[in-house]
């Protein structure tokens, strides 16, 4: 099989003063040569080279272009993502499909966060490099979604994003209605709730039989409405929004729209100047392969003049070192949404992880999980399983959801064959990355049938 050269190769030559890495039978990616020649590392071949680029990851053809392409012309081969399994140590024994609820630890985030603790330990305190790691890292999830960094925040959690949001709305304004869904995570209705107390009207759209019909949307945004929250796929069983279309809807009654991505980033294509999205939050430990304790959230510049939040800190000001204590003096840019001292060690582990996904690329991982979502529907299907998710892999994102009786023990019992999959209300989730394989996907369902029919 062959060797990947990718950027991170360069990273680590650079760091061991290397000038040159010498290769036989590789593969070597764009990134990978861009940076080696921006670095003057020079990659010695012997044998074959080919551009990865383009035979596997082409990102120069349009999404929309590679959506009408066959299964059998992905992009992430089944040979390719055997390859990337090498990233992922846990891979060699485990299969990894609950990506929903935490991504395996990757190589690169391994020796990120010891970055970190090796400069911590041997320079002892190093707030410059640290603080820039964190732009950095905002700077790596702009690439993700389209947006330019000075609209990125940093926050801990899409908990405490979404509540910095809920504290920058003008409470003094006609509007005072909140449209969110009953497919949204708890934590963000509970934030919206608990703002009740300043005047706000909470509205939740209805799901039924596992889905939101869009047209609901027109019945619960009005005139009203200051700021509509969504999420843009369901926890619970995969079943994704066309965010396009409700932002149009939100937006032609004077409404803002608010997307909590946690359960697309990372395997959904998200553009959010196409999508007309206002504010966007994820957090990093599931499809971003990250860890727990860090979020960001996007503010598009358009809205940002408008919003001042009552959550923050010194670092969502213009100037956090000027030290002075009489006054606000929000920054002008995203960071207003900042508030203390960064999340230094996570943002280590999450840029690493977030370079990953952005090296793969986000239109093919998309288009390799809706591959890998059809093999399971058509898998669970044949096998007699209780489906829970939609049947059509472009309505759904990485998680295929089956009913089970006590979902938590039959989790426990796939641990003991050696299978992560994540357990919630009254299913099993199994939720493939773009390293997932095909056979991976069958050893799990006749693993869970095996269970389910004993």
């Amino acid at each position: 099989m062959k060797t990947i050269i990718t950027a991170w190769d360069i990273e680590n030559a650079r760091a061991n003063c290397k000038k040159e890495i010498v290769v036989e039978d590789a593969i070597i990616t764009e990134m990978a040569k861009d940076l080696a020649e921006k670095l003057n590392i020079k990659i010695i071949t012997k044998g074959f080279d080919e551009k990865l680029t383009n035979k596997y990851y082409d990102s120069e053809k349009s999404f929309d272009e590679q959506s009408r392409y066959t299964y059998k012309d992905l992009k992430i081969t089944e040979e390719i993502a055997l390859k990337w399994k090498e990233e992922f140590p846990i891979l060699k024994d485990i299969i990894h499909v609950g990506n929903c609820s935490q991504g395996p630890q990757a190589k690169r985030v391994r020796k990120a966060i010891e970055n970190y603790l090796d400069n911590w330990l041997t320079v002892g305190m190093d707030w410059d490099y640290w603080v820039q790691e964190t732009i950095k890292a905002k700077e790596e999830f702009a690439k993700l979604i389209n947006a330019e960094p000075s609209e990125i925040a940093i926050s801990t959690s899409v908990s405490e994003a979404t509540a910095s949001v809920a504290s920058a709305l003008n409470p003094h304004i006609n509007k005072k209605k909140i449209v969110t869904t009953e497919a949204d995570f708890p934590t963000i209705g509970h934030i919206w709730l608990a703002h009740q107390k300043y005047g706000y009207k909470v509205e939740f759209v209805p799901v039924r039989n596992g889905e939101i019909d869009i047209n609901d949307y027109e019945k619960y945004i009005d005139n009203d409405t200051i700021l509509t929250s969504i999420t843009h796929v369901y926890y619970q069983n995969g079943f994704k929004q066309d965010i396009e279309k409700i932002a149009e809807i939100a937006h032609r009654k004077g409404s803002m729209v608010y997307v909590d991505a946690y359960q697309s980033m990372g395997t959904v294509h998200i553009d959010v100047k196409k999508m007309k999205i206002d504010m966007l939050s994820s957090g990093n430990l599931k499809y971003l392969l990250g860890i727990p304790g860090i979020a960001f959230l996007y503010i598009s510049k358009e809205v940002l003049p408008y919003l001042k939040p009552a959550v923050t800190g010194w670092f969502g000001q213009e100037n956090p070192f000027s030290f002075q204590i009489r006054y606000l003096d929000y920054a002008g840019d995203a960071r207003r949404f900042d508030t203390g001292t960064p999340p230094v060690l996570t943002s280590f582990a999450a840029r690493a992880g977030m370079q990953i996904i952005n090296e793969v690329g986000t239109q093919n991982i998309q288009e390799r999980i809706e591959m890998l979502s059809k093999h399971t529907i058509n898998g669970a299907l044949e096998r007699g399983l209780d489906l829970a998710s939609p049947l059509d892999p472009k309505k759904k994102g990485s998680t295929t959801s089956i009913k089970v009786n006590d979902p938590h023990h039959v989790e426990e019992l796939l641990k003991e064959r050696k299978i992560i999959a994540s357990a919630r209300g009254n299913v099993i989730r199994i939720a493939p990355h773009f390293f997932t394989t095909k056979n991976d996907i069958d050893i799990v369902l006749d693993e869970l049938k095996t269970i389910v029919t004993r």
